[in-house]
Protein backbone atom coordinates (compact mmCIF):
# COMPACT_ATOMS: atom_id res chain seq x y z
CA UNK A 1 0.00 0.00 0.00
CA UNK A 2 2.67 2.47 0.39
CA UNK A 3 4.32 2.01 -3.18
CA UNK A 4 0.16 2.95 -3.94
CA UNK A 5 0.56 5.47 -2.19
CA UNK A 6 3.72 7.32 -3.09
CA UNK A 7 2.41 6.44 -6.81
CA UNK A 8 -1.26 8.47 -5.85
CA UNK A 9 1.00 11.18 -4.39
CA UNK A 10 2.52 12.25 -7.52
CA UNK A 11 0.79 15.65 -9.52
CA UNK A 12 1.16 14.41 -12.82
CA UNK A 13 0.19 10.83 -12.24
CA UNK A 14 -3.14 11.46 -10.76
CA UNK A 15 -3.40 14.33 -13.52
CA UNK A 16 -2.84 11.18 -16.49
CA UNK A 17 -5.15 8.76 -14.27
CA UNK A 18 -7.98 11.48 -14.57
CA UNK A 19 -7.65 11.57 -18.00
CA UNK A 20 -7.75 7.87 -18.45
CA UNK A 21 -11.20 7.79 -16.82
CA UNK A 22 -12.22 9.79 -19.96
CA UNK A 23 -9.86 9.05 -22.99
CA UNK A 24 -11.66 10.37 -25.63
CA UNK A 25 -12.84 13.67 -24.09
CA UNK A 26 -9.00 14.11 -23.53
CA UNK A 27 -7.19 12.57 -26.54
CA UNK A 28 -7.37 12.42 -30.07
CA UNK A 29 -8.27 9.78 -31.68
CA UNK A 30 -5.35 7.33 -32.40
CA UNK A 31 -4.10 5.70 -35.82
CA UNK A 32 -3.81 2.71 -34.18
CA UNK A 33 -5.54 1.29 -31.22
CA UNK A 34 -8.33 2.64 -29.82
CA UNK A 35 -8.33 5.09 -26.78
CA UNK A 36 -10.47 3.33 -24.33
CA UNK A 37 -10.22 -0.31 -25.62
CA UNK A 38 -6.61 -0.63 -25.67
CA UNK A 39 -5.53 2.70 -24.10
CA UNK A 40 -3.88 5.90 -24.72
CA UNK A 41 -0.97 5.74 -26.06
CA UNK A 42 2.36 6.97 -24.19
CA UNK A 43 3.19 9.47 -26.92
CA UNK A 44 -0.39 11.69 -26.77
CA UNK A 45 -0.07 11.32 -22.80
CA UNK A 46 3.64 13.11 -23.43
CA UNK A 47 2.47 15.91 -25.42
CA UNK A 48 -0.57 16.51 -23.28
CA UNK A 49 1.66 16.42 -20.48
CA UNK A 50 4.32 18.75 -22.33
CA UNK A 51 7.14 16.74 -22.36
CA UNK A 52 9.27 15.27 -24.68
CA UNK A 53 10.21 11.32 -25.06
CA UNK A 54 11.42 9.10 -27.62
CA UNK A 55 9.81 5.95 -27.92
CA UNK A 56 11.40 3.13 -29.64
CA UNK A 57 7.70 1.16 -29.78
CA UNK A 58 4.42 1.61 -29.16
CA UNK A 59 2.96 1.27 -25.59
CA UNK A 60 -0.65 2.16 -24.31
CA UNK A 61 -1.85 3.44 -20.54
CA UNK A 62 -5.28 2.21 -19.91
CA UNK A 63 -6.53 2.69 -16.11
CA UNK A 64 -6.84 -0.65 -13.70
CA UNK A 65 -10.17 -0.40 -12.41
CA UNK A 66 -9.90 -3.26 -10.99
CA UNK A 67 -6.74 -2.48 -9.12
CA UNK A 68 -8.16 1.32 -8.37
CA UNK A 69 -11.39 -0.25 -6.62
CA UNK A 70 -9.30 -2.30 -4.46
CA UNK A 71 -7.42 0.28 -3.36
CA UNK A 72 -9.61 2.69 -2.32
CA UNK A 73 -10.93 -0.45 -0.20
CA UNK A 74 -7.86 -0.74 1.80
CA UNK A 75 -7.24 2.73 2.29
CA UNK A 76 -11.02 2.98 3.44
CA UNK A 77 -10.34 0.00 5.77
CA UNK A 78 -7.54 1.65 7.34
CA UNK A 79 -8.92 5.63 7.68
Amino acid sequence: MAVAMRALANERRLQILDWLKRPRAHFPPQVDGDLVKDGVCGVLIAAKLGITKRIKQWTFYKRDEARIRALKRTILAKV
